[in-house]
């Protein structure tokens, strides 16, 4: 087990330094952030000789959000520490009972009774393990569900939602994607649908990214990209921000982006109005299965996609 453990945190590293070798080259994002800085002054000077009795509240509130902010953030990175620290209690399980990975698919309730010796709950793992199989096969389930849902038949709509499924609803999709206006500009450029981060590595300098959604290892990718488009997320999400924070247009929480927009298509994102145009199609076969990254989370608990 311990192998096993050392295996993959190998294979994470290969990956880590594959993505750090593809950025040499790329411009610095600390260009892109001094740009940013200096954007930013010139727009609160711009406040201040417009409304000069109101600059004060103003940053004030500035101030109150981006201090929300921070602790958000903060709270998902203690989030995340206690999950590292549950997957180390499991991989330790694992190697002293001798029955590995399977104890992921155990409650902590019953991980203690097989580390005291009663092997009764390891039974139920091949129908948990086989559930999460299937389950892991099929695209994250929308976040809101409304009516009778099945998720292969759900899965098997080309025109499916990531962020909403209405057994009830008869609207025809539109032509334009829409979602949260979440950082402005215009870019038109090439789409680059992307399901995992270890996928980034195909991600061309200039390309749209188009993804479910993001989360702080994608930050990288973000210095070679020229927007980006989300199925999921809000002006306070991780792609959000960090547009913002690079200044390139962001759509997010789109909904159906990934199944709209293929890889290759000639799209034009509207930061500012929350809306991407697709201009140009890319050459389709005729046995191209229907695209959309799929996620889920895997056997240590943590989520993909």
């Amino acid at each position: 087990m311990l192998q096993a453990a050392t295996r993959q945190d190998g294979d994470a590293l290969v990956k880590v330094r594959g993505t750090l070798r593809d950025l040499v080259g790329e411009e610095n994002a600390d260009l892109r952030l001094e740009r940013r800085h200096r954007e930013r002054t010139e727009a609160w000077e711009r406040f201040a000789a417009a409304h000069p009795k109101r600059v004060g509240a103003m940053h004030g509130a500035v101030d109150d959000w981006a201090a929300s902010a921070r602790l958000r953030e903060a709270a998902r990175t203690e989030v995340a520490r206690v999950f590292w620290l549950l997957r180390a209690f499991v991989l330790r399980a694992g190697e002293v009972t001798g029955h590995g990975e399977d104890l992921f698919f155990l409650p902590v309730e019953e991980i203690l009774r097989v580390l005291d010796g009663d092997e009764e709950p390891l039974a139920a793992v091949p129908s948990r393990r086989a559930a999460y199989a299937l389950y892991r096969g099929l695209p994250t389930c929308p976040t809101l569900i409304r009516g009778e849902f099945d998720p292969a038949v759900w899965a098997a709509d080309p025109d499916r939602r990531a962020d909403l499924y209405d057994a009830h609803a008869t609207a025809a999709p539109s032509d334009t994607v829409s979602g949260s206006p979440a950082s402005g500009g215009v870019v038109e450029g090439a789409a680059r649908v992307v399901a995992d981060v270890a996928e980034g590595e195909s991600l061309r300098p200039g390309e749209i990214l188009v993804t479910t959604v993001t989360n702080i290892g994608w930050t990288p990718l973000f210095t070679r990209i020229s927007a980006i488009v989300t199925d999921v997320g809000a002006n306070l999400s991780h792609a959000s921000i960090v547009a913002r924070e690079l200044g390139i247009p962001a759509v997010v929480g789109c909904g159906n982006a990934t199944t709209r927009i293929r890889t290759g298509d000639r799209i034009r994102v509207d930061g500012g109005r929350g809306t991407v145009d697709v201009v140009g199609t890319a050459a389709r076969s005729a046995s191209e299965p229907a695209q959309g990254p799929s996620g889920g989370s895997g056997p240590d608990g943590h989520s993909v996609g």
